[in-house]
């Protein structure tokens, strides 16, 4: 399982999948932290985008993402004030520029993007902001492949572990896997030479029963990871519990903006009342991200569910598993 949405979308574009004996699978994990999250965080952001006097600032790929009963592009449509921004910087500025705003990051994102989020957030206190704040929906990887590894619907053989998750947190907080699990690991960049490598390391691990975790990124990964940015990301979330979509809650999976900086949490801050959560009728995202179920076994693929016309968030995200087969596996 490769467990990167990059990854998935390298698979699929240079034809690596199609090109493997028939007795290699690769199955797409829950590597698109636009897709793990829950249609109640998605509802709660698009309720406070209607709120007066707010301006919810999100990444680009949340815009079409549909909730329970809307969607962010909906609803600036309709007229909520609602900024895509391309880093934390551009939230920032808005915050600078509109001081008579209430200015909320919708934080999306696992560790690659939340040492991004928090600096945004130490920033912010250091130019006495007193209208940004933060909804954090981070994930982190670690214990979502506990889960995974220890699910019965998967007879899993090894995970191709992320690179830019990686990039931050360094290849330390994987070494429970092998150990717990007996599951072959190797981090992996994102060129088909870095794919392909990285497959044939999981083989003689599979074939020789000498489970590690092999770092086949050492240009980029180290085992302490990337120091700085775990001390940012340390400084401002707390580990906590968070829900998956399609996988449910994974104890310790989650961050959230600790007491230190609880005048900037925007769940803190900001008392709104969200109906009940629904998903959308057929869709088979949950089951795509847990491995599963292949994209075109979805009976939505490709009929009623298009990335013009996107019925679940793995066809929206441009890391989707379900967009990735779409454009250039099932389209061939």
């Amino acid at each position: 399982m490769e467990v990167c949405g990059t990854h998935t979308v390298a698979i699929s574009r240079f034809g690596i999948r199609r090109a493997l004996p028939r007795n290699i699978t690769l199955l797409s994990g829950p590597g698109c932290p636009v897709c793990v999250t829950p249609n109640e965080e998605i509802d709660w952001a698009i309720v406070l985008s209607q709120q007066k006097d707010v301006v919810l600032a999100t990444f680009g790929d949340m815009m079409k993402v549909p909730g329970s009963f809307s969607s962010l592009s909906k609803e600036k449509a309709n007229g909520a004030e609602i900024k895509v921004c391309y880093s934390t910087l551009d939230a920032l500025e808005i915050a600078e520029k509109n001081p008579n705003k209430k200015v909320v990051f919708f934080g999306v994102g696992f560790e690659t993007t939340a040492p991004s989020v928090a600096h945004s957030i130490i920033s912010a206190r250091k130019k006495n902001l007193k209208n940004y704040f933060v909804y954090s929906a981070h994930k982190t990887v670690p214990e979502a492949l506990r889960a995974l590894a220890n699910s019965d619907e998967l007879k899993l053989e090894g995970f191709i572990l992320p690179g830019h998750v990686s990039s931050i947190i360094g290849s330390r907080p994987y070494e429970f896997i092998p150990v717990e699990t007996g599951l072959a690991c190797v981090i992996s960049g994102f060129e088909p030479i870095d794919i392909l490598s990285s497959l044939l390391c999981l083989i003689r691990q599979v074939n020789t029963k000498n489970f590690h975790v092999e770092n086949n990124y050492r240009r980029v990964v180290k085992r302490e990871g990337n120091k700085v940015a775990l001390n940012i990301m340390n400084e401002v979330f707390e580990v906590s519990d968070s829900n998956w979509r399609g996988i449910g809650v994974i104890p310790g999976s989650g961050l959230k903006i600790n007491e230190k900086y609880a005048d900037y949490d925007a769940q803190k801050i900001f008392k709104i009342d969200v109906e009940p959560a629904k998903e959308a009728k057929g869709c088979r995202c949950g089951d795509v991200l847990r491995g599963i179920l292949f994209p075109y076994q979805c009976p939505l693929f490709g009929r009623t569910c298009t990335p013009e016309n996107p019925v679940g968030p793995c066809m929206v995200s441009s890391e989707g598993s379900c967009a990735a087969y779409y454009r250039y596996e099932v389209a061939q």
